[in-house]
């Protein structure tokens, strides 16, 4: 397929659009069912790329869920305990466990549920029955992975009453080493970022009076740096155990990035709180409404005094968080350690670095500086 034709572009009255290779080959994926739009592949494309950086760089099967070009969550597969079970919505009848990808993958979508609603799903590797078993439950727009097994591929295609867009991408593709883009009628043209988020030996140079970061911490801060590569700047990301637990998208300020991507990530901290995990609900309530009212739960209704909140905030420990370009003020750091964040991934280069640097000192957070920035637009 050398060309795919849209139904429209980003609006319907955008009445042109396609996709295709500038250089007039074969487009490196197929649609399997459904039909992707625009924003589709905007998403489907963005998510492939982080899931497979994740992959190549962690080595462990991942998984994004995209909204608007931007991951409202990505994690690894790691297995889920038995509360996570519980706060991903996951049946008790599926073995999730016995598949990476689906842990991933409800870990994923398990960041911000409520920003998840309708995503675009992908996948670093071959979606296999339980992965699709798990989606099935889920509302979503789409999904893109390397290739499907034919169990998933028939699982996936009852979803939106068979409409569901599915795509499989090649996993050897690689794109050229320049890229391209038109914005009112002017290309702009540039070279695609390659160069790694963080050299490893980077972790060995933090700047602050804390020194160690244990392997988790590295793990999650790659984690968080990667995502941030494909999320729209200016960004931020909370990790920990190898999930998202906030990301922060296209916010003017930096310190809005901080507590944006910081509020998320209290909010997800919360949804394990014991009051909010077991809280019952009517059999006929559906995951989207279950998500709505646990949080008007945490944000309006009370049930947790803001001791109880400050408490397990508090007692969450090993949050790292990553930022796409350096802090201009010692604000950011004091806001991130109301979360719980210990570790932090920057590029450094503020004026203020040395303010900064004793902001973390004096809330006991280890930082180390990249020197690469992360701008995505």
């Amino acid at each position: 397929m050398k060309e795919c034709k849209l139904k429209y572009g980003c609006n319907p009255d955008q009445t042109t659009a396609r996709i295709f290779m500038r250089n007039g080959g074969e487009l490196p994926l197929e649609i399997l069912n459904g039909r992707p739009g625009y924003i589709n592949f905007l998403d489907a494309l963005n998510s492939w790329q982080l899931v497979r950086e994740l992959k190549k760089n962690l080595n462990l099967p991942a998984a994004a869920s995209f909204k608007h070009v931007s991951p409202a969550g990505a994690a690894l597969g790691l297995p889920l305990s038995d509360s996570e079970h519980k706060l991903f919505f996951v049946d008790e009848k599926l073995d999730i466990n016995s598949s990476a990808l689906a842990c991933a993958y409800a870990r994923a979508r398990g960041t911000d549920r409520l920003s998840s609603f309708g995503d675009w799903i992908a996948l670093s590797d071959t979606c296999d029955a339980i992965t699709a078993e798990y989606i099935r439950h889920e509302v979503s727009d789409g999904i893109i992975a390397p290739d499907y097994t034919p169990e998933a591929l028939e699982i996936l295609k009852t979803k939106r009453k068979g409409n569901y867009s599915i795509v499989k991408i090649d996993p050897d593709y690689e794109p050229e080493a320049l890229e391209t883009r038109d914005v009112f009628g002017i290309c702009f043209e540039q070279s695609r970022s390659t160069a790694p988020v963080i050299e490893t030996e980077k972790f060995d140079s933090a700047v602050t009076m804390l020194k160690n970061f244990p392997d988790f911490a590295k793990r999650d801060l790659i984690l968080a740096l990667i995502t941030l590569k494909y999320t729209q700047s200016n960004s931020v990301c909370c990790v920990r155990k190898g999930q998202t637990l906030g990301v922060g998208a296209g916010q003017q300020s930096r310190l809005h990035c901080v507590k944006l991507a910081c509020d998320k990530a209290d909010l997800r901290i919360l949804r394990e709180h014991p009051k909010i995990l077991n809280l019952e609900f009517a059999s006929s309530l559906g995951r989207p409404e279950r998500d709505n009212a646990i949080n008007v739960c945490l944000t309006e209704s009370g049930i947790l005094t803001d001791e109880e909140r400050r408490e397990f905030i508090d007692s969450y420990k090993g949050v790292s968080l990553g930022s796409d370009a350096f802090f201009p003020f010692p604000d950011n750091i004091e806001r991130a350690a109301k979360s719980s964040v210990k570790y932090i991934a920057q590029p450094g280069g503020s004026i203020r670095d040395d303010l900064v640097i004793k902001a973390c000192d004096d809330k006991g957070i280890t930082m180390v500086m990249t020197g690469h920035r992360l701008f995505h637009h």
